[in-house]
């Protein structure tokens, strides 16, 4: 996701390596869990949109096999490189903005990318678009505004802080037109799109070090757009990221929301 296409974070900053590390610690077992429920086997044909980073795509890669194809895309593709051998295609790719790559996938991914999407509606009827009758859809996105903050248990002024900054990055992010509510209307969004056997669920990890990597790696990210902003101070946001690599804090994420169906 880059600036210049309105997005807050960019793949081209050092730091988003460490953020897809930690995405996929955290999020991964959960992907993975849901997508071995679909059955996906040799031979599927999958699209992972807005992929970012290898670890999913390599997953698929590994069960589809040699008879299989895994299209991985996304609008900047630099972190894609290491996967682009067969099964795997990667391609430049707008999911909100261009037709889909091709038609009649068996699978179509999305993990926290539509929340980041302009036009997510747009967005949506392309991956829908691109499915076979019967193929399954999985969206995972999170919901912020459901729970916002960093540090639930905020018995300190550690933890004052650590929310202060997380209600700033939300406002950045909105102001960059994400949808900070989006995760708790896909399943509604899945059916009204008139995708079948619709069903959700929820991961929401409140401390580990995963979770202490992705806000060192993020704050770190937009620290220069906190600044600009006026929504932190550079010496706040030293004393934080100290707090954060002292590990006394329990630092959480906002929940993941999985929602999936069938294209009948």
């Amino acid at each position: 996701m880059t600036r210049a296409d309105g997005y807050l974070l960019d793949n081209q900053q050092s730091e988003a390596a460490e953020s897809f590390d930690a995405f996929a610690t955290l999020f991964d077992p959960t992907t993975f869990r849901h997508l071995e429920g679909f059955g996906v086997g040799p031979g599927w044909r999958c699209w992972e949109v807005g992929a970012g980073g290898t670890s999913v795509v390599a997953w698929l890669a590994k069960k589809v096999g040699p008879t299989g194809k895994v299209v991985a895309t996304d609008i900047d593709t630099s972190r894609l490189a290491p996967a682009a051998r067969p099964p795997v295609e990667v391609r430049v790719h707008d999911v909100g903005a261009e037709e889909p790559p091709a038609e009649g996938f068996d699978l179509v991914h999305a993990r926290l990318v539509l929340v980041h999407v302009p036009d997510r509606e747009r967005a949506l009827r392309s991956m829908i678009k691109a499915l076979r009758p019967g193929g399954r859809l999985l969206i995972e996105d999170a919901d912020p505004a459901l729970q916002p903050l960093l540090c639930p248990d905020e018995h300190g002024p550690e933890e004052q802080l650590a929310n202060r900054l997380r209600h700033g990055f939300r406002e950045l992010l909105a102001d960059r037109g994400a949808d900070l509510s989006y995760g708790r209307k896909i399943p509604r969004l899945l059916r009204e799109a008139g995708l079948r056997r619709v069903e959700a669920d929820a991961y929401f990890p409140v401390t580990s070090p995963a979770c202490a990597a992705l806000e060192s790696a993020t704050v770190r990210q937009i620290r220069g757009d906190l600044v600009t902003a006026g929504l932190a101070t550079d010496a706040e946001i030293d004393r934080h990221l100290a707090n954060v690599a002292s590990g006394s804090m329990d630092l959480a994420t906002a929940p993941m929301i999985s929602a999936w169906g069938r294209k009948g």
